[in-house]
């Protein structure tokens, strides 16, 4: 028994003494795959399943397939604008000692991008961009041109719509801007500077952006994806390559880019898409007030027993508020069952409203709480800023 056990042991140092000596000197024959064989301090992890939503996939392959989608919807705009003709030139005189060269005069040109929204052509922009054009002209990411027809503008939203006329055009889908969240990647696209369509990633900085003094309803996505003059009018979409909203504007102090750019959500830009398409114009409610927002010190000083609402500092003579008997000086603090709380929500609330139909406006007057019925007119064209 005794010299079995010495048989034994001495076969397993023998055993563990040759297995030393081929992990120092040959370390691959141990080794499964050969081909495989890395330091100890680099760990190998198990590749995740195919992806199959679309984090997955920006992980796996980056943006491109959102580009993919988007970017041949996204097209170059230029309009132009004839220069200011002067009487001078229908002088016969005038035209013989100095002749036609003056006539010359090379037209204004302004550049932007858009996006083709529908089959039929129908293309979204900036007001700004097409803003007095008298030709305005599409290019195709694909590389193919039309002149655009303006179907309708919408100045206090800044948005406006073409119509191109060729065959089988890219769209772009509209997605969901509620379900947007600060933190989520959007893509800007576009044809800032003129250089070409460009595609730039950012992420979703703030929500509901206003007082900014860009539009007069005003309800903007912020992003650092970076947005250059050109891009006005292009589109910023999600990682699906959905349309989230229209990019519009930029804050910087250069004319660049410093990692705040505003874009008009989508949803907006759908409901005006469609009023500009049906009637020509967008229909918005009017009550003829100038508000401010309620500060506590005026709360205070006038003795009010609400901390928040709109205090309204003018209302039109024989207009629909005025002839609802509201004053300079009331504060209103709801409208039908909508509580407001700042000169936004009013614009927007009343906005929304039908032209022609009641509404019950809730105000403050001093120490008392009145109900006004308020017959809603339509919003003029272009007036000042307000509800």
């Amino acid at each position: 028994m005794r010299r079995t056990w010495l048989i034994f042991s001495q076969a397993v140092t023998v055993a563990v003494a040759v297995l030393f000596v081929v992990a120092t000197l040959k370390p691959e024959w141990l080794a499964r795959n050969p081909a495989r064989v890395l330091p100890e301090i680099v760990t190998l992890q198990t590749a995740p399943p195919p992806a199959t939503d679309a984090a997955t996939t920006a992980v796996a392959h980056g943006y491109r397939l959102a580009a993919q989608r988007a970017a041949p919807a996204v097209v170059s705009i230029a309009a132009s604008r004839a220069p200011a003709g002067s009487t001078q030139f229908d002088d016969p005189w005038f035209r013989f000692f100095f002749g036609d060269r003056q006539r010359q005069a090379q037209p204004q040109i302004g550049l932007g991008s858009g996006v083709i929204v529908s089959p039929e052509g129908y293309v979204l922009t900036n007001h700004h961009v097409i803003d007095g054009a008298d030709d305005i002209e599409v290019q195709l990411a694909d590389g193919r041109t039309a002149r655009a027809r303006l179907v309708g503008t919408d100045p206090e939203s800044d948005l406006a719509v073409l119509k191109i006329d060729l065959p089988d055009l890219p769209t772009v889908v509209f997605g969901d801007p509620g379900s947007l969240q600060v933190g989520d990647v959007v893509l800007a696209i576009g044809n800032p500077f003129n250089v070409g369509q460009t595609v730039t990633s950012g992420i979703v900085s703030a929500l509901g952006r206003n007082r900014l003094g860009i539009n007069t309803f005003e309800n903007f996505i912020q992003t650092d994806a970076a947005i250059n003059p050109g891009n006005s009018g292009g589109a910023l979409v999600d990682v699906d390559g959905q349309l989230v909203g229209i990019n519009t504007a930029i804050y910087s102090r250069s004319g660049g880019s410093l990692g705040i750019g505003f874009a008009i959500p989508g949803d907006v830009a759908r409901d005006v898409l469609v009023a500009l398409i049906r009637d020509g114009r967008v229909t918005r409610g009017w009550i003829g007030v100038e508000p401010r927002d309620l500060t506590p010190e005026f709360a205070e000083h006038f003795g009010l027993p609400v901390r928040q609402g709109v205090l309204i500092t003018g209302v039109l003579q024989n207009g629909p508020a005025g002839a609802a008997g509201m004053q300079p000086g009331d504060v209103v603090v709801r409208v039908g069952d909508r509580e407001v709380a700042d000169t936004r929500q009013l614009l927007d609330t009343v906005a929304a409203l039908r032209p022609g139909t009641e509404v019950t406006i809730g105000v403050q007057r001093r120490g008392e709480r009145l109900d006004l019925t308020v017959r809603v007119a339509q919003r003029p064209a272009q007036p000042p800023r307000q509800p």
